[in-house]
Formats: C-alpha cells, sequence, structure tokens
C-alpha cells in the first residue's frame, strides 16, 4: 500500500499523516533489544527518539526501515496495517532513513550514488543528466547544496550526509529517520541543517530524530521518547523537558553535566609540530605551516569547522599521511616521517576521527581488535604463535577496565554499539600508558553516558602527565577539558588562547577565520 494523503510534498509525493509502531518484540539469541515498544510520529512534527547505545533505538528503526523483522507487534501508516520486510518495501512506502554510517559508494559521483539501484528513465542508457536536474532543484528547496559531478571520496563529511537525505528525498521518503545526523557536522552545519530540517516539517514530512545531544534534541524536536534497555521509558512534550530530566531517563540516574577537573602539574614538551605541511586527499593543501606544543598533564584542544585540515594533522603527526614540510617530535626526538608502529613504540597512542574506517577492523573480533597493535609482542606473541591465554588475560582486564560491553571476546566487532567500539579504541590506546595522546573527535556519536565516560578517561590520563592533542568539533566539549584552546583555519593556526581567557564569540570568530590571536599562550 501506499501512504493516502489529499496533501502532497513538495517531491510530489504523498505525505504520511500518522505511522504508528505497536508492541514491537525483538530477540536476538540472549538479547531482548526491543520489549513491547509503542511509538508513533505525525506529519509536520520531529519526534526524538533517546536512549543509551543498546537502549534499542537502532533496533526499533531498522524494523520501521525492512533491515529486521519483528518477533511481535504492527505497524500503521493512517490507521492501515502494513508489512515492511525490506528497504525497498519501506521506500515503497515513503520512508526514509538517514544511517550515523553513510551507505555511499566514494568512487562514484552525487548523481550516480542518487542513481543507484533506481531504474533508468531511458533505458538501457543511463539519464544521470535527469537525475542531476532533480537534485538540483531538491537542493534548492531543501538547502541541501552539492555538485551533483562531484565524487563523493572528495566531500566533506558534512556534504556526504547531504547527498544521503538528497537520496532519500529522490526516492520520495515522506518520513525520514535520522540517525545520529548532527554527530558529524559542526555547530555552523548544525544550524543549516536544523534550518533544513525546519523547512521539512513546514512541508509536510515527519520526522524520527535519534541523537544523543540533549541541546540539540530540545531545540529542534516536538516530542521525545525515551528507551532503556529495550523498553519505552517515557514520552513527554519537549516544553515539559529539561536535559538534566532527560538525561535521567535515559540513563537511570542522574548524570554529570560539568567536571571538575582536577589539579595536573604541567610538565615539559612531549610533542612538539614544527611548521607542518601535507596534502589534502584533493592535492590541495591542508596545512600550510602548523606549529604547536603540547606538555605532559596538559590537553590541548583543537577547535575549528570541519574541513580546515584538522584530519590532516592528526594523520600527518601519526604517520598515516605524508608530509610535504615541517617537523614533529616527541620529547625533543625528531619523528618526522615515521610509521604508527614506531611512533606507537615511542609512547604514541591515536584515536581515530572514523572508528569503523581507521580505528577497527570490523570483520576482526573484540579480542582481535585489542591486541592490533601488540599481536607481535611478547607477552601476546610467543616467537611466531599467539599466546591464546595471555591475549584472554589481557582482553578480558581490558574490557573489564574500560566497561566495554560485549557477550565475549570472540564477538564480532561490527555487533557491538557505536559507544561500546569506541570504550575499545579507548582501551586499546590508553591500555599501553602512552606519554602522547592525538584523540580525534572521541565522542563523535556516542551516548551520554559513553561520553561522560570518556571524558573522564581523559582527565584520568592528563592527570598520570599524558600530553592529549584533543581534536573536536564540538565547543562545548573542548572548553569542558582542555587546558589551552589551539583554533585552526584554512590549515593554519589562528591563535591560542588559555581556557580562562577563552570565550565562545571569540573562539567563533576565529573558527570563521575572521578574528584572529596573534600571541599564543
Amino acid at each position: 500500500m501506499t501512504a493516502s494523503s489529499n496533501q502532497l510534498l513538495p517531491t510530489g509525493q504523498p505525505r504520511i499523516d500518522h505511522i504508528e509502531m505497536r508492541g514491537i518484540v525483538k530477540r536476538f539469541p540472549g538479547v531482548l533489544a526491543a520489549d513491547h515498544i509503542d511509538f508513533d510520529v505525525r506529519a509536520g512534527e520531529v519526534h526524538a527518539l533517546l536512549g543509551e547505545n543498546g537502549a534499542g533505538k537502532s533496533t526499533l528503526m531498522k524494523i520501521l526501515y525492512g533491515l529486521y523483522s519483528p518477533n511481535e507487534g504492527e505497524i500503521l501508516i493512517d490507521g492501515q496495517p502494513v508489512s515492511i520486510h525490506s528497504p525497498s518495501d519501506a521506500i515503497a512506502l515513503g520512508i526514509g532513513m538517514i544511517h550515523q554510517h553513510f551507505m555511499l559508494v566514494p568512487s562514484l559521483t552525487v548523481a550516480e550514488n542518487v542513481a543507484l539501484g533506481l531504474p533508468s528513465s531511458r533505458k538501457p542508457l543511463l539519464d544521470l543528466d535527469v537525475v542531476s536536474e532533480r537534485i538540483v532543484q531538491l537542493s534548492k528547496t531543501y538547502g541541501l547544496y552539492v555538485e551533483p559531478e562531484m565524487p563523493v571520496w572528495q566531500l566533506a563529511v558534512g556534504e556526504r550526509q547531504r547527498v544521503e537525505i538528497l537520496k532519500a528525498l529522490y526516492r520520495g521518503a515522506a518520513l525520514l529517520i535520522l540517525d545520529e545526523p548532527t554527530a558529524v557536522l559542526t555547530p555552523q552545519e548544525v544550524d543549516e541543517f536544523f534550518a533544513t530540517l525546519n523547512q521539512m516539517v513546514e512541508d509536510g514530512h515527519a520526522l524520527i530524530f535519534i541523537s544523543h545531544k540533549l541541546h540539540e534534541v530540545l531545540a529542534i524536536s516536538h516530542r521525545v521518547t525515551v528507551l532503556r534497555d529495550g523498553r519505552h521509558v517515557g514520552s513527554v512534550p519537549t516544553r515539559e523537558a529539561t536535559k538534566q530530566s532527560l538525561a535521567r531517563m535515559m540513563v537511570g540516574r542522574e548524570v554529570l553535566m560539568q567536571y571538575k577537573v582536577r589539579e595536573a602539574e604541567i610538565g615539559q614538551s612531549r610533542l612538539r609540530i614544527e611548521g607542518l605541511r601535507a596534502q589534502s586527499d584533493r592535492g590541495t593543501e591542508a596545512l600550510r605551516g602548523v606549529t604547536l606544543e603540547v606538555r605532559s598533564g596538559e590537553i590541548l584542544g583543537l577547535a575549528g569547522v570541519s574541513g580546515n585540515g584538522q584530519r590532516e594533522l592528526a594523520e600527518a603527526i601519526f604517520g598515516l599521511r605524508p608530509i610535504t614540510g615541517g617537523k614533529i617530535f616527541i620529547e625533543g626526538q625528531d619523528v618526522t616521517g615515521k610509521a604508527p608502529s614506531v611512533l606507537n613504540k615511542l609512547g604514541m597512542s591515536y584515536i581515530p576521527e572514523e572508528r569503523m574506517v581507521d580505528g577497527v577492523i570490523k570483520d576482526f573480533t573484540v579480542a582481535e581488535n585489542l591486541i592490533l597493535q601488540t599481536h607481535g609482542d611478547a607477552p601476546i606473541a610467543r616467537n611466531i604463535f599467539l599466546n591464546r591465554g595471555a591475549i584472554a588475560r589481557q582482553c578480558g582486564e581490558l574490557i573489564r577496565n574500560f566497561n566495554i560491553r560485549t557477550p565475549n571476546q570472540e564477538t564480532p566487532i561490527k555487533s557491538l554499539s557505536g559507544g561500546n567500539i569506541q570504550k575499545l579504541v579507548l582501551a586499546r590506546e590508553l591500555g599501553r600508558a602512552p606519554q602522547v595522546l592525538i584523540a580525534a573527535q572521541p565522542t563523535r556519536g556516542v551516548d551520554i553516558g559513553a561520553t561522560e565516560y570518556i571524558h573522564q578517561r581523559l582527565l584520568d590520563q592528563r592527570t598520570k602527565g599524558t600530553a592529549t592533542l584533543l581534536i573536536s568539533e564540538d565547543l562545548d566539549e573542548i572548553l569542558a577539558l582542555a587546558d589551552r584552546i589551539a583554533v585552526i583555519y584554512e590549515g593554519q593556526i589562528v591563535g591560542v588562547v588559555d581556557r580562562e581567557d577563552a570565550d565562545i564569540e571569540h573562539l567563533g570568530l576565529m573558527m570563521a577565520g575572521i578574528e584572529g590571536e596573534a600571541a599564543a599562550h
């Protein structure tokens, strides 16, 4: 069936006035992921879905999108029961989903990605010109500007998200499920994105907004539903909710919103970068003479709008990107151009921005991912063989110490929630007691409980004397954790300020390249 309504959306599709999920149950071996959950959303509203990782949010939405089949329960569209056995069924009913990890083919263009899997209007020939024209129309309607001919691999993260939304709108989505849509966006991009969502709501779309960022939920949604341990905890009008009340519903306890930063002794320089230069994947100069210093017992926060060289800087420091100029020193030793394996042995750890791409091997088990960097060292290795007993002991200790929720050590990493995968990366990198830590977007896309945990771990490392370079597009995170804040713009450091002297408006101007701070502290 198709959604029936007298009112059409700007895309030309009928809108969905009301979609309901009643008594949804989903069981996996040993896990009750959804326990008789009720949920609904109406045209012209944003209904936020909150909960910690593993609470059942993604399971519920994957059932709505046809990726999972429920064991019990029913789905109704405008009062009529529907069967959704696959994403193609969902799309035919006007349901689209934007996943947290984008489902795009990097080597294809924007238009090719949008057209992928759809019949051409002039078979057997392609109709990419028609697709491109429609993309331009949708872009203008919703403010989702991208170039149809641009290869996806050359797009910034925020632009890739626009492509995902355009894909869903192109296929006629009346209901859009947004899974962590702002996890990859800067504050400026979030404002633009919310303007797009508000336009979609005004036009009659129904939106389900899954997020861990409570201030964004309060800003954009009309209703909030909270899940915990696979159960429906409660639904409230957003106007009646606060950050504290929502966090308490999610976690089942009071959550620390502010951190008491413990005193740490700021010591000698552990990481020094002088005039660093490197190119982007597009062959343009991404780093233009970056100079920074991080001392023991210090967290230096690097703030900036996405795409100003943050990713290239992290990769260049850790030996994952060729350097075209400048020097890198660890405790005075020149390590310019050294491989990651060498840097590991010299006491550097790296938490990458894209955990599923650079942080783990998703087809490996939990244990295999935990020993990625030490599998050749004693006691993990015994000559040319792996010491299974030592692996089990070491991995068991890391799983306990870092509160990684996994059925066992042999569980494939891809079966874990995003927050637990990030905890695993943290366990592997911090378990080696690093002297220098590069933490790139360490809490991107993880829930409030995991974020609180990761922040405390970073502060613990500070107390232990680790020199931490915290690269984050979340200004609140940087202001909560950093001792000093450096701002990067177009591949250059435009200012470094002490946290006590930091002003959000001033930082925002520096991030936009409008104002610089001449003196570095």
